[in-house]
Formats: structure tokens, sequence, C-alpha cells
């Protein structure tokens, strides 16, 4: 982190922050890294950390630090870092930092508390404290200052950090982000779940022409490797930011940029299943023989592109009048919400046609899948077909590192137009539902 920063050696003075400081391991790095470059000016650090455990451990080692070195200044403040100060605006006068540092906590808050209010401007439903640091230090930065913040990659797109990206890239740039192949090697022997990046971005509205990506299967970076990439590739029109590692993946993204289209504007709207098995457990029933009995579809129930159901599990029905329970029995598409990091594919769907099951005006879905309502067959099999196929999975991939497919994110995704799909729905019908031959007919209409 501490040689992801460009030193301007001639400067007489250097002001480094390093908020959520704990121990001070970054700035102990940073600080020696600075050194090893020859810089010989002023090096003023300031830490906050309000963790009495850790206190004495910074105090140490930073009093440490400025008996060997005659030009280090320091000060800790024992202080909530982000209530402390205010927050808003472009220039408040308070830009005082050259360097940003930071490992910040990972730490979802709710919408009420004091930290997700005092920054409401870029909070949206429970925020985690971690874009809330980078906030506020983006703020701090002097001009042109430089931020290298180790955090989860979840900020990169989705809905809840809409407004901290938009917020973001009207005052930086990003010029480098380090990925990492696994969760569980970054911070060893720590049980850290989410997937973590490593991102540098500068206080500027001079827009770089690539960014640079780094690669590493491990903490000890000897696998690492790195590619530059167009910078409108990596941070696209819609805020999202795109995290790819390689040449294959940059082409996916270069062939569908330059489609016009989502399925919210063609009218194909992706949704999460209705029912919380857990929680409506008087209406599920093992068998159809009570009157207003309905089948329940769950994510077992994809099966090789299609939806067979019942397949022998239990609670496959569900007995209500209730209408927020129940939805049309009509064509759809249903996708898989969840999936092991290390299947294969992230989308995994399967088609209903409604002729599969006509004695049923209703049907409910169980939250563990998502569904897109289809107004006819092909156009059923089109949906299908793009989202089984590979260029589409890599996609996903590329735009979300969870095992989860949200829904927002798919209803985002740049795809043909209506007629388009309904055309590749035609294709695919009566040639089987492999990825094979999606890929092939999707290649044809998306070069």
């Amino acid at each position: 982190m501490s040689t992801m920063f460009d030193v301007d050696l001639s400067k007489e003075s250097l002001n480094i922050l390093d908020a959520g400081a704990g121990t001070g391991i970054l700035t102990v790095a940073l600080v020696d890294h600075l050194l090893d470059l020859g810089y010989s000016g002023k090096i003023n650090v300031t830490c906050y950390e309000n963790d009495t455990k850790v206190l004495p451990v910074l105090s140490d080692n930073l009093a440490e630090i400025a008996n060997q070195v005659p030009n280090f200044r320091y000060q800790i403040i024992i202080d909530n870092f982000i209530t402390s100060e205010p927050f808003g605006g472009f220039f408040r006068g308070d830009e005082v930092y050259d360097l940003v540092i930071g490992n910040p906590p990972y730490k979802k808050i709710p919408s009420e508390s004091p930290e997700a209010q005092h920054m409401k401007e870029i909070c949206y439903g429970a925020p985690n404290l971690y874009f809330l640091f980078m906030a506020m230090s983006v703020q701090k930065l002097k001009a042109d200052g430089q931020l290298v913040y180790i955090i989860p990659r979840s900020w990169t797109s989705g809905a809840y950090f809409e407004k901290f990206r938009k917020w973001l890239f009207a005052r930086t740039v990003i010029e480098h982000i380090l990925l990492f192949g696994s969760r569980d090697k970054v911070f060893n022997g720590e049980s850290v779940l989410q997937e973590t990046m490593i991102i540098k971005v500068r206080k500027t509205n001079k827009k770089p022409s690539t960014i640079k990506m780094t690669f590493s299967e491990t903490s000890d970076f000897k696998d690492v490797s790195s590619i530059n990439v167009n910078y409108n590739t990596i941070v696209a029109k819609n805020s999202y930011v795109y995290l790819v590692t390689n040449e294959n993946e940059i082409e996916c993204l270069d062939s569908l940029k330059t489609l016009d289209n989502t399925l919210v504007s063609d009218g194909l709207r992706m949704k999460t299943g209705l029912i919380v098995d857990f929680r409506t457990q008087e209406v599920l029933r093992n068998d159809g023989d009570e009157p207003n009995t309905y089948p329940l579809l769950y994510s077992q129930h994809i099966k090789d592109g299609k939806i067979v159901w019942p397949v022998g599990k239990e609670h496959e029905y569900i007995c209500t009048d209730r209408k927020s329970y129940l939805q049309e029995n009509t064509n759809y598409v249903l996708v898989k919400r969840f999936t092991a990091k290390e299947e294969r594919r992230r989308l995994q769907c399967g088609i209903y046609l409604k002729r599969d099951h006509p004695d049923y005006k209703y049907i409910s879905t169980q939250n563990k899948v998502n569904y897109i309502l289809c107004k006819d067959e092909d156009e059923a099999l089109g949906v299908y077909c793009l989202l089984n196929s590979t260029i589409y999975d890599l996609y996903y991939r590329i735009l979300n590192g969870s095992t989860q497919v949200n829904s927002t994110e798919i209803n985002n995704m740049p795809v043909p137009d209506k007629h388009t799909i309904v055309a590749m729905g035609k294709e695919l019908r009566g040639n089987g539902l492999s990825t094979e031959v999606c890929d092939k007919i999707v290649s044809s209409w998306i070069s």
C-alpha cells in the first residue's frame, strides 16, 4: 500500500492521515517507505483511533519513529473520525493532507446511527463504516492529494453505494486497483469474509487515460500481475466500477457496452421471490390436496435450464388466498439468488412455462430465487439465452464479486432491445438449452 503513492521528494513537508490507525502498522510502513525513497522533508502524521486496547501500542510505535527520525511529528486524536468534524461541500478550508492511508473498520451500521446521520449526503439504507471513512478522508485531502485504502469491493456496484460512488467520482479519479483472488488469504488468521481490494485515488478532475489493475491470488504478492485498462472501461457511465483482471474480461465489457437497453427499459424486470419460508410456515404444504393450493418454486427446481416441479421436496406447495403471496401462472425465467463461489457459473437459470402446469391459476416463488415475468415463450427463451450465455455470466462476475445475484444489478445490465431478445428466443426454440447453444446465438447478435 505504501509503495502505491507517487511521492514528490522535493516537497518541504508531507501531511499524512491514518484514520482508524489501530496499532499504526500502515503509518509505520509509509514512513519507512518515504525514508527508503530518500525523502528528507518534514513528515507530519495524524492518527485517529479510539480503541483503548490498541492506543498504548499505537502511541509506543509512533514515539519510536519520532526517536529515530528527527523530522517526524505526530498527533493521535482519540475521537470518532466520522462525527468529529462536519461533512459536505467542496471547499471547506480543512483539506490539509497530502497522503491518506487506511484500513477502515468494516461494519454495517443502522441508518439512524450518528455516523449515518452525519453523512446523509452519501448514505442509502444501512451503510457500512468503511465507505464513510473513505469519504471523510477524501474530503480532508488537498487538491491532487492521494488516498490508498484497503476495503471490500462491495461499493463498486449496486444501489446502496450509488450516492457514494457519484460523490467520489465528482471529486477523485481512480489510478490503481489491486485485487485479491481469495478472500481468506488477505488477512491471514482473521475471519474477513468479504472480497477485498486495495484502491488508490487522487483528488483531481483530470481523468487519466488508463487505470492500473493488479491481481494477486495471495497476500505475499508472489504471483502478482498487472494490466493497464482504459479508464472508461473500469469506471462506466452508470457509475459502476468493473474490476477486470485479463484481456478476456476487457473484451466482454467492450462488447456489451455498445448496447443501450436494459431489462427495465425493455419492460423485463427481475424481482426477488415472494416467500420467506421460515416466516410463512402456516401456508406451506407437502402436497396439493387442499383447495387454494399452488406450486411453490425453489432454487432446487432449476434443473438443466428448466423448472422441474415437483421433485419430492418438502414444502413444494403453498396454500393461501393472500394475493401478496401469489403471482400469475405465466411464463418466467427463474435465477438462483445464491451460488457457491467454487461453482462454474454465477448465473444459474431455468425457464418456467405456463403450459407445463395449466391447472393452476397462480404459483409462488421462494425468496432464494429471482424471477423475470415474460409475455410469451419466445421472450422467456430469449431472456434465458442471454442469462445462460458465457458472456453474461462473465459480465456479472466482473461486476459483482459476491455469490449473491442482485436483481438491481441484473436489471441494469446492458442488453439488446426486446425485439432482438424475442428473435434470440425463436432461434433457441427446439435447439436445446445448453450454454454452447446460447453462446452461438448471442454471439451472432452481439459482436
